[in-house]
């Protein structure tokens, strides 16, 4: 069902992977992997931070359309299956962060970043992951890693004898196996809250329109995949933010 595409350095599979999108039928199914990318991204177009081969960077095109009513989920989707993945191929659980975060102990261990290119009769995603597997030993990158905050968690340090090939075998096969579950869109937003832990979870949240960051208690995902809190007694509906789960 799924053709791996390797090579050592691109600038980003994203981009690789939308330009494959312009002849979608030839590109369902293709996942791209790279062991490094020069211009890797997440969120608000932040910067990847990821040493050559310590990462699992791939974006996987599905091999079938998304229907457009349930293309907001597929952030939560492929969060659902990584975790999956991750655990299968290692045995560590991972916790599941709004929006789009995957942590050990809440050290960030995994972002994802999806694209999609929409048509009438569905839209065709590929679900970009960057997986922190292997701790690099290399005094550079790691000086450059100790910048980023939260500091990134590595499956290594819990999994010491982890591959990245086994590690994407796995989340493959969680792609596939979760397929069909596009057909309920509401459903895989309750079975990512259930996931996460989601209700009576603190966080703190930064909003993209720069104001001041405050903490609520999340609630739900609302249909959309927007964040239901509460906040000072307050119900509030929050879209688009940096966010945080709040520890003792």
């Amino acid at each position: 069902m799924f053709e791996i595409r390797t090579c050592a350095e691109t600038a980003s599979t994203n981009d690789d992977a939308l330009a494959l999108l312009a002849d979608p039928q030839s590109a369902a199914g293709v996942v791209l992997v790279a062991d490094y990318q020069s211009a890797g991204r997440g969120r608000k177009a932040r910067a990847w931070v990821a040493p050559p081969r310590s990462s699992l960077l791939a974006t996987a095109i599905l091999p079938r359309r998304v229907p457009r009513d349930a293309l907001w989920a597929v952030t939560f989707w492929t969060a659902l299956a990584v975790a999956d993945g991750i655990e299968a191929a290692t045995g560590v659980r991972v916790e599941l962060q709004w929006p789009n975060d995957l942590l050990i102990e809440g050290r960030k261990c995994c972002g994802i970043l999806c694209i999609a290119r929409v048509a009438t009769d569905g839209a065709w995603v590929g679900c970009g992951t960057g997986i922190n597997v292997t701790r690099p030993a290399d005094d550079a990158a790691l000086e450059a890693l100790a910048a980023i905050a939260p500091p990134p968690a590595f499956l290594s340090d819990r999994a010491p004898n982890v591959e990245r090939g086994a590690l994407l075998a796995a989340v493959l096969a969680a792609y596939e196996r979760r397929l069909d579950e596009f057909t309920d869109a509401p459903g895989i937003a309750r079975a990512w809250e259930r996931r996460a832990g989601l209700f009576g979870t603190p966080y703190r949240l930064q909003l993209d329109d720069g104001t001041a960051p405050f903490d609520a208690i999340a609630k739900a995902l609302d249909p959309g995949g927007a964040l239901i809190v509460e906040s000072g007694g307050i119900e509030r509906r929050i879209a688009l933010a940096d966010a945080r789960v709040l520890r003792d």
